[in-house]
């Protein structure tokens, strides 16, 4: 116990000294930060409730719809460490609000989307875009340079727990307006309440541009992704983190569809997404305590095992609308609790002043796993009528990434080590 106590105090970063206004307190950067969180991962967690009625209406087959998700997730990640780098500069308020800006006109343009090549403009680039700009990396970014370093990974967890509890809430919501008014109503109500966004990103500004490290050498974001990209740890990590990605992106566009293959209703499938995301509140909290406590590699390790063991036992045993809600529990659990211990090791291994862009480069990694999943889902459908080989890839990946975060090492870069913690 002691040893793993006297590793984090030796771990921790160099502290930062932000310029920020005397309203921001930590409890208002927070709850603006995650209500930010909840309305943009919200939408996009419930993109499996339009999939059904869309390729109905426009007389599509599932590879179409899986195909503009697939881009949406590609672009996400690439443009994440951009966005990153921006925010890392600039701060984070013009960042989001211009990501928020550009994923409701997405969110408009889907709803009069007719033909493929406008849906692929429409919930593929521009909401791809979007969400680079306004996600909950950004907001966790954030919460790394204007939190007292005290309550950093505990934030981390917060805020991925309110990105979750917005896929909790937006799942059933999609759900219940679909039946109510139909898709394309439900996207122009999204639209509309993605522009709360900009308000509330004045919480996480700083007067002036990014904050400056007592003490320490500074980097531009070129060198700090040179030597990010030269790190063994990190490059494991960012390995790793592609697993996650695949296994959320086939099972947040998919999961819907693939209950009412097996027999189960779309409320089902709804309230199972929305239970991923209530269960995921948790974890996440759970995961960004037990990062500050404990080695955040055994905690990402034990995830992506975890997570392997449960898909093999759900996609074995009998459907039913109770193992249905039982794997979303399980999987909810285990679902962004990968985000907070990520998010903890770039920190440990590289401070805070480039921390949303590290994730960022990161998180595209992630970001091209949520690319082969949402395609290779809707691709293996229409070419097999099953998700099966899919399933088995998630299972697959899981156990890899589970031996790839072990030898993690969880320390400073020569750099910051030298460095008063």
């Amino acid at each position: 116990m002691s040893t793993i106590a006297d590793t984090s105090r030796v771990a921790s970063p160099p502290a930062e000294t932000p310029t920020v206004y005397s309203w921001q307190t930590p409890l208002v950067i927070i709850a603006c930060g995650c209500v930010i969180a909840m309305l943009n991962f919200g939408p996009r967690s419930a993109f499996g409730q339009f999939l059904t009625p869309m390729s109905i209406d426009l007389h599509w087959s599932r590879d179409v719809v899986s195909f503009a998700a697939a881009i949406q997730n590609l672009l996400w990640g690439a443009a994440q460490p951009f966005a990153g780098a921006l925010a890392d500069k600039y701060g984070a308020i013009r960042v989001l609000s211009v990501g928020a800006v550009l994923y409701a006109l997405g969110l408009f343009l889907m709803a009069y989307s007719t033909t493929p090549g406008m849906l692929d403009l429409s919930a593929g680039v521009l909401v791809g875009l979007g969400l680079a700009g306004s996600s909950f990396s950004l907001v966790i970014g954030a919460f790394g340079k204007l939190v007292p370093a005290r309550w950093r990974l505990l934030a981390f967890g917060i805020g991925t727990a309110a990105g979750s509890f917005g896929q909790f809430l937006f799942s059933p919501l999609a759900n219940g307006i679909i039946k109510a008014a139909g898709w394309q109503s439900t996207l122009m109500t999204f639209s509309v309440l993605l522009l709360l966004v900009l308000p509330l990103s004045f919480a996480l500004a700083t007067r002036g541009n990014a904050a400056k490290v007592a003490g320490v050498q500074q980097q531009s974001a070129k060198q700090a992704i040179r030597e990010a990209f030269r790190h063994r740890s990190y490059v494991l990590l960012v390995l790793g983190f592609f697993t996650c990605g695949f296994q959320l992106g086939f099972m947040t566009l998919h999961l819907p569809a693939y209950l009412i293959d097996r027999g189960l209703t779309a409320d089902d499938g709804a309230w199972t997404i929305a239970i991923i995301g209530a269960f995921n509140s948790v974890g996440a909290i759970l995961a960004g305590w037990f990062s500050g406590r404990m080695p955040k590699r055994f905690i990402l390790s034990f995830i992506y095992f975890a997570r392997a063991l449960a898909i093999v036992a759900f996609i074995s045993l009998p459907m039913s609308t109770t193992s249905a809600v039982l794997f979303g529990a399980v999987t909810g659990l285990l679902w962004l609790s990968t985000v907070a211990p990520t998010n903890g090791l770039v920190m440990v291994m590289f401070g805070t002043r480039w921390l949303t862009m590290l994730s960022g480069a990161a998180f595209f990694s992630h970001q091209v796993g949520a690319f082969l999943g949402s395609w290779l889902g809707g691709e293996v459908f229409t070419r097999t009528g099953s998700y099966d080989a899919v399933w088995w890839f998630a299972v697959l990946f899981g156990v890899l990434s589970a031996v790839i975060n072990l030898p993690i090492v969880e320390k400073p870069v020569p750099r910051l080590a030298a460095q008063p913690a």
